[in-house]
């Protein structure tokens, strides 16, 4: 099982689900894009594709200028390749473009642990159908995917209440997630160091919050663990076939 992994700040990597591929023994091959690391020329030699979160947005390409080949490369494997594909935060806005979305700002950023509604299409979907009807996970995005309500290739399967797209998938093979999962003990207060994330965390929960929100984290990591295991256990035998 040969995994590429693209990722826009060290930190923010695939989290327990990347555990849980290192101890199925698959092949990692990380690109770290922030660091000027390039996506591989050949795309049909994995299996499958993550792409992880990071404190950029998607339209700061002049800012992020690596932003446009990730966008092309994510196309190229997406939807003319049509092999599997999982977005977290970031990775589910760059999906959401690539198949004719729009990124905007949201009415009020989501950052916390918030609830997540599934609809009824996840009752047959590959990955979720095993997935209660309501989850609660960490937030951390203060911009979503938009405007997909016309490309019949999108399933909505799940909403909040502030983000409309928390879950879609692109035909059967490609899913945008807007929140984590995959987190770790370590991971709110590693995030917490990255700045553009300490202000946004303040500037809606107040000064001193990532105690609390470490914490509440920390209460509900049990539930978001066995999540992640359901997803990766459901995507190697139902996407990837294995």
């Amino acid at each position: 099982m040969r995994i590429l992994i693209l990722q826009h700040i060290k930190i923010e990597d695939p989290g327990f689900i990347k555990d849980l591929m290192i101890k199925d023994g698959a092949n990692l091959t990380t690109i770290e894009l922030d660091e000027g690391e390039k996506i591989p020329n050949d795309l049909t030699k994995f299996d499958a594709m993550f792409c992880m979160g990071g404190p950029m947005d998607t339209w700061m390409e002049k800012d992020y200028p690596w932003l446009v080949e990730e966008k092309k490369r994510i196309k190229e494997y997406v939807v003319d390749l049509k092999k599997p594909y999982l977005g977290f935060c970031l990775g589910c806005q760059l999906l959401g473009e690539v198949v004719g979305g729009k990124v905007v700002k949201s009415n009020n950023p989501e950052i916390g642990m918030l609830s997540i509604d599934f609809s009824k299409n996840k009752d047959t979907d590959a990955l979720f159908s095993k997935f209660p009807n309501k989850i609660t996970s960490l937030q951390w995005h203060s911009y979503e995917v938009q405007g997909l309500e016309d490309n019949k290739n999108v399933t909505l399967l799940a909403s909040s209440p502030e983000t409309k797209y928390q879950i879609f998938k692109y035909q059967n093979h490609a899913y945008g997630i807007q929140f984590h999962i995959e987190v770790k003990d370590t991971t709110v207060n590693e995030w917490g160091c990255v700045p553009e994330y300490k202000s946004a965390l303040e500037e809606q929960l107040g000064a001193n919050a990532l105690e609390k929100f470490d914490n509440d984290a920390k209460v509900n990591m049990r539930d978001m663990n066995n999540y992640s295991n359901i997803l990766y256990s459901k995507f190697k035998s139902d996407i990837l076939k294995i």
